[in-house]
């Protein structure tokens, strides 16, 4: 008849397979439920594995601590993470990023961390710096509900490696020498910028086309790779025979973290210097924290003098004010006090002496006026009246008494003659 099992209708492996899914679909654990499985054994491995520095400080989390909450002066590091391309210190550009997006180090998944880090490398290999401009073109970092980082891309085929299953119990500490930021945070997204294209992207790799940026994005994982990261100077040290060959490739002279740790683990001529440069950055730090102090203190009593100065000025302008009213007021006074005098001589020598003139000019010349008038009536000629008294004005220098006799004979004279008509 057959095999029994295939005789079997499809639907009947159905609830089993249905009872099978909720085991496939579970939850991911909280970063704040995992205890961390890392030992001081786990350090050794590192260190080989990954050439951490002699000088960097780590420390084994306590059964009662979590990753998101490292201890005071800590970051949390996950074992993928060095896996994804991390080294110690982290590279300037990292460091950048992470501040822009305001997150800590611990957040960051695998995805992101090696596809941040593989175009770290890739833009190092060609002898730029990747920026948060070019990484916000060729994709964009988000987060999960729980606040976890990673990275998608429209028009960029990125393929990655998924980490090991129990990635989220491998974490410990590591002394933040950088500034990143400790603890968790909501992430800021990178604004995409307009003004930066594929074209740009091309011209910066120095590529040919969009075939080869693409190829380059597709396989990027290689440049997580020890190699490439010695060849960049992200790693102290390569355990591949190869590696000094890559060695050779163009630096990226901007790379300024990397300088303190240029030399190789165990070196006790490259510690002591390392410290005697810390020691002088903490003194020019303390120099510069008085400096700005002295700053402060002048600044505070130049903006008091300024005030005293200010409050001086203010009381002394009235003052000053009244004193230039008062002068020219009194100078006023004695200006109007010299007018009036001018004006009093005036009306009483010559205003009144003119009034006088004018008032007797004028009875002379009204005088004369009626005895050319009584001369023309009559026709009859006065005694001492000359021709040019008798048709124009009267002269200035005639008398009034002469002309008032005259003036009387005249009217006697006329008095007779109308006596002798009547006889």
């Amino acid at each position: 008849m057959g095999d029994p099992a295939s005789s079997k209708i499809p639907s009947e492996d159905r609830p089993a397979q249905r009872s099978e899914v909720p085991k496939r679909v579970q939850k991911a654990p909280k970063a704040d439920d995992v205890i961390s499985t890392v030992t001081e054994d786990s350090f050794i491995s590192f260190r080989k594995k990954f050439h951490f520095p002699n000088d960097l400080v780590m420390k084994v989390p306590a059964r009662t601590d979590r990753a998101c909450f490292p201890p005071p002066g800590y970051v949390t590091v996950y074992e993928f993470s060095l896996r994804a391309g991390l080294r110690f210190p982290p590279s300037s550009e990292l460091i950048d990023i992470l501040t822009l997006c305001g997150v800590c180090l611990s957040q960051f998944s695998y995805r992101a961390m090696s596809i941040v880090m593989g175009l770290i490398v890739l833009f190092r290999d060609r002898g730029v710096v990747l920026s948060s401009e070019c990484l916000s073109r060729m994709g964009r970092l988000f987060s999960d509900a729980q606040g976890r980082v990673s990275f998608r891309s429209k028009w960029l085929d990125i393929r990655t490696r998924d980490p090991s299953k129990g990635w989220i119990s491998n974490f410990f500490y590591v002394q933040n020498d950088w500034g990143l930021q400790e603890k968790w945070g909501k992430l800021k997204e990178l604004p995409v910028p307009l003004h930066i294209g594929a074209e740009d992207l091309l011209r910066i790799l120095k590529l040919p086309d969009l075939d080869a940026l693409h190829y380059e994005v597709r396989y990027l994982s290689r440049y997580v790779d020890e190699e490439y990261l010695f060849k960049v100077g992200l790693s102290t040290q390569a355990g591949r025979s190869h590696a000094q060959m890559l060695k050779k490739s163009v630096r990226v002279p901007e790379v300024v973290p990397q300088k303190n740790h240029s030399k190789r683990p165990g070196s006790e001529e490259g510690l002591q210097a390392l410290r005697k440069k810390r020691a002088e950055l903490v003194e020019a730090q303390a120099t510069i924290k008085q400096q700005e102090k002295a700053q402060q203190v002048l600044e505070a009593e130049n903006e008091r003098l300024q005030s005293v100065l200010s409050e001086k000025e203010a009381q002394q302008l009235p003052s000053a004010v009244i004193e230039e009213f008062k002068k020219s007021y009194a100078f006023k006074i004695i200006i109007e006090d010299h007018i009036q005098e001018a004006r009093s001589h005036i009306y009483d020598v010559e205003v009144k002496a003119l009034e006088a003139e004018c008032a007797e000019d004028g009875f002379i010349r009204g005088f004369m006026k009626g005895v050319r008038t009584v001369h023309r009536k009559t026709g009859a000629e006065i005694e001492g009246l000359t021709p040019s008294q008798a048709s124009s004005d009267a002269s200035s220098d005639s008398g009034g008494e002469e002309l008032e006799s005259e003036l009387q004979r005249a009217f006697a004279l006329e008095e007779d003659e109308d006596d002798v008509e009547i006889l």
